[in-house]
C-alpha cells in the first residue's frame, strides 16, 4: 500500500527502480549518437552563456546555472564508470551553486526595483535595501569571475564533450542486437529517473503539508525543478503528450519561487533592520512596515499554492505512474 497516495504498487515502483537505476549506472545503458543530441545540445547552450557572462549579461548568468542543472540530470545516463560519474556530477553541483549566489542577489534586485514602482511598499526602505544588495551583489561577481574564470568553464564543456563521445565507445555492434535496443533501454533508465524524482517530490509535498512552513515549502520547489528537468528530454524522446503537466510544474515551482525571493528579501530587510548603527525611528518604522506588507505577500502566495496543490499532486502522481510503466516496458524491450 503507498503510503502517500493509499494506492497499492510502491513496492513495485520502487523495486523497478532500484533495477534499471543499477543498470544504468553500471554502464549497461550507453547512450547512443540520438540519445547523446539532448546532452549535446545542453553543453552548447553552457558554453555560449558561459561566454555572455564575460560581457556582464545578468540573464546568462541564469541560462548557464539552468543549463548546468539540466546536464546533472542526463550525466547519470551517459553509462560511464561510477567515479566519472560523481566526478562529473560533483563539478556541475558545485559551479552551480558559485553561480547561484550571483543568481540570487540579481533576482533580489530585479524584485526590489519590480516593488519600487508599486506605492504599497517603501521606495525609501526599498532604496536603502537595494544599496546593501549591489554592494554585496558587486563584491560576489568579483569572487566569482576569480574563482570561475571563462577558461575554466570551457575546459568543463570540453571535458562534457568528451564524456559524450566516450559513452558510445563500448556500444556493441549494432548487427549483434535488435534494433531499436540502446534507445529501449535509455527510455528505460529515463523513465526510472523519473520514477526517483517524482516520488522524492510526492514526500516533499506531503511533509510541507498545508501550513505555512517557508523551508518545507523551499523543499518542494527544488524537488519539482528536479522532476521537470528529468521529464522534459523523456517527454522529448518520446514525443508524448506531457507538455501540460510539465506547464503545472513549471507553475508551481515559479510560484514558490516567487515566494521564496520574497521571504530571502524579508531576511534581508530584517538583518539591515537590525544593523542600523545610529537610531532612526523613521527607517525602523519604514522597514517593519516593510516586512509586514512582504508577509501578507507570502501569505497569499502561500494560498495559490494550496489552491492548486491538489491539481500539482496529480501530476506528480501521474508522472511517476506513467513512467513505472514505461520503464517496465522498455526493459522488456531491451532484453
Amino acid at each position: 500500500m503507498d503510503l502517500l497516495t493509499g494506492e497499492s504498487g510502491t513496492g513495485k515502483e520502487v523495486r523497478l527502480q532500484s533495477r534499471v537505476l543499477h543498470l544504468c549506472y553500471n554502464n549497461c545503458f550507453p547512450m547512443d549518437s540520438g540519445s547523446r543530441g539532448p546532452f549535446l545540445k545542453h553543453i552548447e547552450s553552457f558554453r555560449l552563456a558561459a561566454e555572455r557572462i564575460r560581457e556582464g549579461d545578468v540573464k546568462a548568468l541564469h541560462e548557464t546555472r539552468v543549463a548546468t542543472r539540466r546536464l546533472r540530470e542526463l550525466v547519470p545516463l551517459l553509462g560511464l564508470d561510477d567515479r566519472t560519474t560523481q566526478d562529473l556530477k560533483r563539478r556541475l553541483k558545485k559551479l552551480t551553486k558559485h553561480l547561484g549566489i550571483v543568481r540570487e542577489l540579481d533576482v533580489l534586485l530585479i524584485g526590489i526595483q519590480n516593488l519600487r514602482g508599486n506605492s504599497r511598499y517603501s521606495s525609501s526602505a526599498l532604496g536603502r535595501v537595494a544599496v546593501a544588495v549591489a554592494r554585496d551583489r558587486n563584491a560576489a561577481d568579483t569572487r566569482l569571475g576569480a574563482k570561475l574564470p571563462y577558461a575554466r568553464l570551457e575546459r568543463l564543456a570540453r571535458r562534457l564533450e568528451r564524456a559524450a563521445t566516450d559513452s558510445g565507445k563500448d556500444q556493441p555492434d549494432r548487427a549483434s542486437v535488435r534494433s531499436g535496443e540502446l534507445s529501449a533501454s535509455y527510455l528505460a533508465a529515463l523513465d526510472a529517473r523519473i520514477v526517483k524524482r517524482a516520488t522524492r517530490a510526492r514526500v516533499a509535498i506531503e511533509v510541507a503539508g498545508t501550513p505555512y512552513f517557508p523551508e518545507r515549502l523551499h523543499d518542494v520547489r527544488i524537488t519539482l525543478k528536479k522532476l521537470r528537468y528529468a521529464a522534459e528530454p523523456r517527454a522529448g524522446a518520446r514525443r508524448d503528450r506531457t507538455a501540460g503537466d510539465l506547464m503545472v510544474l513549471k507553475g508551481a515551482q515559479d510560484l514558490l519561487g516567487r515566494l521564496h525571493d520574497l521571504e530571502v528579501l524579508i531576511g534581508r530587510i530584517r538583518h539591515l533592520q537590525a544593523s542600523l548603527e545610529t537610531p532612526d525611528l523613521v527607517a525602523w518604522r519604514q522597514f517593519a512596515s516593510l516586512v509586514h506588507i512582504l508577509e501578507d505577500d507570502c501569505r497569499l502566495l502561500h494560498g495559490q499554492y494550496i489552491r492548486g496543490r491538489g491539481a500539482l499532486i496529480a501530476v506528480v502522481d501521474r508522472l511517476r505512474r506513467a513512467s513505472t510503466d514505461a520503464a517496465g516496458a522498455d526493459r522488456r524491450a531491451a532484453g
